[in-house]
């Protein structure tokens, strides 16, 4: 089994790399941003803790956790987010293993926005989707509505592309075509594989 983490910025089209490598390459696909939802459903530990730690303000009328509502309340709060940090991430992490070990497949792909030193030991490699600037911005503008202003600031709040670069083994180029992109990978496997 080989166990890839995939990274990169806002609007690089990690999503579009990952359908690749699911449907073309028969990869398992672990998402920390979707492991971090179902962690936090009612009757999930991080969901009891968080409500514990910081009250019921931004539960919905069902219970569950309202991410607008949360996001609200943690917005310019560094302890709040802080305290919500130290019990998603640990409990996120837990599943990625749980997920990677039980997996049956030959390729397991981890995408995760950061990694660390705690955790690359669970990863033959980590791939960084490079898309330009330029690209990044023209996709979210289009995607997701946002405006100039805003795709800047968020790509201003993650870590810049050297540091993409100096954290990974592999480098995605995701300014071309669909095509391109799984010549790539392709490329890059069948090398591991050789090696």
């Amino acid at each position: 089994m080989k166990v890839i983490g995939i990274t990169g910025g806002v609007g690089s089209g990690k999503s579009e790399v990952l359908g690749i490598l699911e449907r073309d390459f028969g990869a398992e696909l672990l998402i920390a941003d979707e492991i971090a939802h179902q962690v936090m459903e009612p009757g999930m530990p991080a969901y009891r803790r968080i409500v514990e730690a910081l009250g019921t303000d931004f539960l919905s009328e069902d219970g569950s956790i309202d991410r607008k509502a949360l996001a609200k309340r943690l917005f310019g709060d560094g302890e709040a987010l802080g305290t919500v940090n130290s019990i998603v991430h640990p409990t996120v992490w837990q599943a990625i293993e749980e997920g990677i070990r039980c997996s049956r497949k030959e390729l397991v792909i981890v995408e995760a926005a950061l990694f660390d030193e705690e955790h690359n030991g669970l990863f033959d490699q980590v791939w960084y989707i490079f898309t330009s600037e330029e690209n990044r911005i023209s996709r979210l503008m289009k995607s997701r509505g946002y405006s100039r202003e805003k795709c800047l600031d968020i790509m201003r709040s993650q870590k810049s592309e050297s540091e993409f670069r100096a954290m990974a083994d592999r480098v995605i180029d995701n300014n071309k075509t669909v095509a391109d992109v799984k010549r790539q990978i392709e490329t890059i496997l069948k090398e591991e594989a050789e090696a």
